[in-house]
C-alpha cells in the first residue's frame, strides 16, 4: 500500500493547488457528463455544471478541499423534480433544470446569509441513511439498461431494471463488458490508492475501444463546443412548482458537502464554517443556473482526490473549474465515448451509498429510529421518481418519533417504610406531566400508609415552564392529603423554572 504524506492546508494558493485542481478536472470531465445523463440532461451540460460553479464556489468556500459540481444524489433529485414537467433531454427540461439550480442556489445563499447553517443538522442520521440507501438502489437501477445495452421498454426505474435483469438475451455483450471494465478500473483503483484516476482511465479506454473497433452501441455523439450559454431566458412561470423540490435539494444535497467538510476539518483539527459552506454552495448553484447547468453539490470522491493530491487552499476548485472551462472548445473529442462507460462511472460512484449494515444496526440499537430509517428507504423506492416526497415524509416520521419519545416519560417507584421514592426519566413538559401525575397517584392509591414522597429529578433531561406548573399543581394536591413532598437531584437548569412556580427543591 502506498502512503502519502500530507501537510496541513495553508489556505494560500500554491503550486500544489494547481496540480490538485488539474487532477480533479481530469476526473470531473467524464464524471460530470455521467451525472448529467443521470439527471436527464444531455451529457455536455454536465461540463457546464462542472466549470463555472466550481470557479464561483472557490471564492466563498470554508473547506480547502471541498470540490463542487455534479453529484449523484442531487442529480437523482433533479430528475425526480423535473420528469413530471417535461421530457428528459428536451429544451424545456434543460431550461427547467437551470431554473431549479437558481432556486437551490437562492435557498442556500439565504441560509448562509442568515447564518442558519444549523439547519444542516435537522435531518436525522437514520433518515439520511434510509434515503441514501434507497437513492443508491434507484441510481444503480436507472443505469442497468444502459450498462448492459438492453432496450428496456418505457416504464418506471425499477421496472426497467427488473426487465433488464430478467432478459439476459437482450444484453449487448460489448456494452456490458465496457461497463464492467469501468467499474473494475474505478473500484480497483480506489483499493490501490486514492490517487489512481480510475474514472479517467475508464473513459480513455472506452473511447479508444469505441474508435478502434467501430463500437456499434450508444455513444455520447455530437457535443456542442464553446462557452456555456449564459442566459436568464427561463420558464419563470414554473417557479412556484420548483420551490418545494428546490428546498429539498438545497438541504439534502448540502448534507454531503457538510459531512465532507466536517470530516476533513476534524482530521486536520481545524474549524469549518457551515454558513460559509452554505453560501459557497448557493453561489455555485446560482452560477450553474445562469450558465445553463443544473443543481450541483459537493463531491466526496473529488474532494478526497483534491486532498490526497496535495490541495492547500480552496483555490483548487478554481483551478479545476477553469480547466473544464478551457476544455469546452475541445469537448468534441468525447463524442465516441460509450454511454455504457458513463453508466459504469455512475454505478461505481454510488454503490457505497447503499448502507444495509447501518440500517440493520438501527434495529438492534433503537427500534423507533429503525422505523425512521427503513420507512424512508421503502418510501424512496415506492415514490420514485418523486424521491423528494420520500425525504419530506422521512423528516415527518423522524419528527413524529421524536415527539412520541418526548410525550412518554418513564417512572420507576419503590417504597422504603412510609416513604415512596419516585424516579421519573425523560422530559417533563405539558404533554408528559400527566403521565408523571398518574404514576404517583396510582402508587399512592396502592401503597397505604405513605406519609412522604421523594421525587428524584436527576433523570429529567429538561423541565419546561408548563411542565413545572403542572408538577406544582400535582404536588399541591398531594400535600393537601397531609403527605410531605421532597424533590432531590434537581438539575441546575430546572431550578429557575421551579422557583418561578413557587417550588423550592432541596
Amino acid at each position: 500500500m502506498i502512503h502519502t504524506v500530507r501537510r496541513p492546508p495553508q489556505h494560500r494558493f500554491s503550486v500544489r493547488d494547481i496540480l490538485a485542481g488539474l487532477s480533479v478536472a481530469l476526473v470531473l470531465i467524464p464524471q460530470s457528463m455521467a451525472y448529467a445523463e443521470l439527471a436527464g440532461m444531455p451529457g455536455h451540460y454536465g461540463l457546464y455544471a462542472g466549470a463555472v460553479p466550481s470557479i464561483a464556489a472557490a471564492f466563498f468556500a470554508s473547506s480547502p478541499y471541498l470540490q463542487t459540481g455534479p453529484v449523484a444524489t442531487t442529480s437523482l433529485l433533479t430528475f425526480g423534480a423535473l420528469v413530471p414537467l417535461a421530457a428528459p433531454g428536451s429544451g424545456e427540461y434543460v431550461a427547467l433544470a437551470a431554473l431549479l439550480a437558481l432556486v437551490v442556489g437562492a435557498m442556500r445563499v439565504a441560509v448562509g446569509l442568515l447564518k442558519a447553517g444549523w439547519v444542516s443538522y435537522l435531518m436525522s442520521s437514520p433518515m439520511l441513511n434510509g434515503f441514501m440507501s434507497g437513492a443508491a438502489v434507484l441510481i444503480v437501477a436507472s443505469q442497468l439498461p444502459g450498462a448492459l445495452g438492453s432496450g428496456a421498454p418505457d416504464a418506471g426505474v425499477l421496472a426497467r431494471a427488473v426487465w433488464t435483469l430478467g432478459h439476459p438475451a437482450a444484453w449487448e455483450p460489448r456494452s456490458a463488458g465496457l461497463a464492467g471494465v469501468t467499474v473494475l478500473f474505478i473500484v480497483g483503483g480506489r483499493k490501490i490508492h486514492s490517487l489512481v484516476p480510475g474514472v479517467l482511465l475508464a473513459a480513455v479506454v472506452g473511447m479508444v475501444y469505441s474508435v478502434v473497433t467501430d463500437y456499434p452501441g450508444a455513444t455520447i455523439g455530437h457535443i456542442p463546443t464553446g462557452l456555456p450559454p449564459f442566459s436568464l431566458h427561463l420558464p419563470w412561470r414554473q417557479l412556484p412548482t420548483l420551490v418545494l423540490p428546490g428546498t429539498v435539494i438545497a438541504l439534502v444535497g448540502f448534507s454531503e458537502a457538510a459531512s465532507i467538510s466536517r470530516m476533513f476539518a476534524s482530521e486536520d483539527r481545524q474549524r469549518w464554517n457551515a454558513n460559509r459552506e452554505f453560501l459557497s454552495q448557493g453561489v455555485a448553484n446560482l452560477a450553474s443556473g445562469l450558465s445553463g447547468g443544473f443543481p450541483v453539490g459537493g463531491s466526496f470522491a473529488r474532494s478526497s482526490l483534491a486532498r490526497f493530491s496535495g490541495a492547500q487552499s480552496r483555490w483548487t476548485g478554481l483551478v479545476s473549474g477553469t480547466a473544464v472551462l478551457l476544455f469546452l472548445p475541445f469537448a468534441g473529442v468525447l463524442a465516441p465515448l460509450p454511454r455504457a462507460v458513463l453508466a459504469g462511472i455512475v454505478i461505481s460512484a454510488v454503490w457505497n451509498l447503499f448502507r444495509p449494515r447501518a440500517l440493520m444496526a438501527l434495529w438492534y440499537l433503537s427500534r423507533p429510529q429503525a422505523l425512521v430509517g427503513w420507512s424512508t428507504f421503502v418510501l424512496t423506492l415506492a415514490l420514485a421518481p418523486h424521491v423528494e416526497h420520500a425525504v419530506l415524509l422521512g423528516i415527518l416520521i423522524a419528527g413524529a418519533v421524536h415527539l412520541l419519545r418526548e410525550i412518554q416519560i418513564d417512572v420507576v417507584t419503590h417504597r422504603e417504610g412510609d416513604t415512596l421514592h419516585v424516579e421519573p426519566k425523560g422530559v417533563l413538559w405539558f404533554s408528559s406531566a400527566p403521565a408523571l401525575e398518574d404514576a404517583i397517584i396510582t402508587q399512592l392509591a396502592r401503597e397505604r400508609g405513605v406519609t412522604r414522597v421523594v421525587i428524584h429529578c436527576g433523570g429529567l433531561g429538561r423541565i419546561d415552564l408548563t411542565g413545572a406548573w403542572s408538577l406544582s399543581q400535582m404536588l399541591e394536591d398531594i400535600r393537601s392529603a397531609d403527605i410531605r413532598i421532597d424533590m432531590q437531584g434537581v438539575p441546575a437548569h430546572a431550578r429557575r423554572v421551579l422557583h418561578a412556580v413557587g417550588e423550592e427543591p432541596a
